[in-house]
């Protein structure tokens, strides 16, 4: 509590150092840009500290601390290969069980992780928002960009796992910076609504664990993409987790890059994004009053 409290103290006397003598009057932006880039780039040097911040606070008293970016993502893939790979034994176009869901579930403890985390943001975070001025689009990107350290570490796990199989990396692994991008900005889009909802409708953390199991089995996770019938095909390709899935997959498995599973996937990402920062910033000018 007591790194905590100093923590937040010092945003407090970073964000209070204005002139007493000058008198700034902070009103609603007219116009139609979505994100205020520019503000965005001031305030750059809080948002560092923020994510800094968030990032001690995760392991802040933990006994395994950086241990834990490993063993979340490793417990899931040894209970999925026992359950999925040997008793239920599902297709996984020929590749080992244990291969197929570590690429896949990396990126999505990942994004799982940051929805969550994102969408409780300005719930975490109400005694800041009334005190200081600073862009509220702040605290739904913290998160996002916090985990990223965390996506980092359990990276090691795919690649002990893919020298284990002896699996050699292929020229695909030049496409890996396009789904990066891509599966930050959908906890980031999605953390955009569900943060500017929760603040309105205390049922979405409720809501959100269901909400993240429904993701999980309508991605290919746990099964390959190849199970979907042909006539669905363009409809399920349309959840942006599938691109993710298949492009990390594609990437670190030399397989050919499944483009008819991705690009719907990629438009989706960009509407949630573009859609979520739009409603966010509706919401921004009640945010303190409402919550």
């Amino acid at each position: 509590m007591i790194s905590l409290t100093k923590e937040n103290s010092k945003i407090t006397n970073a964000m209070s150092t204005i002139n007493s003598d000058s008198e700034f009057i902070i009103e609603p932006k007219s116009g139609w840009q979505i994100i205020d880039f520019k503000e965005l780039k001031e305030y750059r040097d809080l948002c560092f500290f923020l994510v800094w911040r968030d990032f001690k606070i995760i392991y802040a008293q933990t006994v395994l601390g950086f241990s834990w970016a490993i063993l979340q993502p490793l417990i899931q893939i040894i209970l999925f290969t026992i359950i999925f790979g040997t008793v239920a034994k599902i297709s996984t176009d020929g590749i080992p069980y244990t291969l197929f869901s570590s690429v896949a579930l990396v990126p999505w403890v990942y994004m799982s992780v940051a929805m969550a985390q994102s969408s409780e943001s300005l719930l975490v975070g109400s005694k800041m928002l009334g005190k200081i001025y600073f862009p509220r689009l702040l605290f739904p990107i913290t998160p996002v960009l916090a985990r990223l350290v965390d996506f980092g570490i359990s990276i090691l796990i795919i690649l002990c796992v893919m020298i284990y199989y002896q699996v050699a990396p292929t020229w695909n692994l030049l496409l890996f910076p396009i789904f990066l991008i891509m599966m930050i900005s959908i906890p980031m889009g999605i953390g955009l609504w569900l943060s500017s909802l929760n603040i309105r409708f205390r049922d979405v953390r409720y809501i959100l664990p269901f909400f993240m199991q429904i993701l999980m089995y309508t991605a290919p996770i746990v099964y390959s993409a190849s199970a979907i019938p042909d006539h669905f095909r363009f409809l399920y390709s349309l959840n942006p987790i599938v691109g993710v899935i298949e492009g990390f997959r594609a990437c670190f498995l030399g397989t050919p890059m499944p483009w008819l599973y991705i690009w719907p996937g990629m438009i989706t990402a960009v509407i949630l994004l573009l859609s979520g920062a739009w409603y966010f910033k509706r919401m921004e000018r009640i945010i303190v009053d409402v919550i």
